[in-house]
């Protein structure tokens, strides 16, 4: 753990420079196919999914929220502190996002546009947090990226909602609500804390003490353990279905 506490985010590879190290940082991978696996979990609901709409929503997604919604974060004040510049940065959410929006109508034609836009206006008002940031909250966040792609998953293959994708988008609000209350306090260790210690005494008389590094490490596997788990379980889930 030796020194990886002074990145700005435990998948942080970048060196600041604008390479393709920041290029991959700024897709926060494991929360990018966290959240790529609601997408396959809704899919995977329905009894023979269509893998051509199961993919074509995945690289909608993938744009939209990988590199789209990231690259907004990233334009305001580069919490990732990586390299690449800001008009470099709106380009890529502006052709990202609008390119999300034709990979989405290639998928769905008309029947998807209702979801198109409202994924593209989920991106836009809580990454630059419009509208007085009501939607940039844990509610928010946990029904734009929790709930939605359940729903928009099931909902291009089978052109309804049925009960078990409510349930679904219902449990996927529950993990982002987890997974935002695990990364909130390790962002503001990371970001905006230069130390930070805990002095612990056991029942038996014992005491230890945690260090900013020990701090931040339990909330980070949980959360690298939780992204991995959710992915296997949608993969899982779409074989067993195809």
């Amino acid at each position: 753990m030796t020194g990886t506490a002074e990145r700005p985010a435990f998948y942080a590879t970048g060196r600041g420079t604008g390479g393709l190290r920041d290029w991959i940082t700024l897709l926060h991978p494991p929360y990018t196919m966290w959240h790529l696996s609601y997408v396959a979990i809704g899919a995977a609901l329905v009894s023979h999914p269509s893998l051509f709409r199961l993919a074509g929503t995945l690289v909608a997604f993938l744009l939209a929220v990988g590199v789209g919604a990231h690259a907004l974060d990233e334009l305001n004040g580069h919490p990732l502190r990586t390299g690449i510049s800001a008009p470099l940065l709106l380009t890529a959410a502006i052709v990202s996002v609008a390119t999300a929006v034709i990979a989405g109508l290639v998928v769905g034609g008309w029947r998807l546009l209702p979801f198109v836009v409202v994924g593209a206006a989920l991106v836009t008002s809580y990454n630059l947090e419009l509208f007085g940031g009501i939607v940039h909250t844990t509610a928010g966040f946990a029904a734009a990226w929790g709930a939605f792609p359940v729903l928009t998953g099931y909902y291009a293959q089978h052109w309804t909602l049925a009960p078990s994708a409510g349930l679904a988008a219902a449990a996927a609000v529950l993990l982002s609500w987890g997974q935002r209350a695990l990364s909130t306090p390790v962002r503001q260790l990371r970001r905006h804390t230069r130390s930070a210690s805990a002095h612990v005494v056991r029942d038996d008389g014992a005491e230890l003490q945690l260090d900013r590094a020990q701090l931040i490490r339990p909330f980070e596997v949980a959360l690298h353990s939780f992204a991995w788990a959710l992915a296997l379980l949608a993969a899982a889930l779409v074989v067993a279905r195809t």
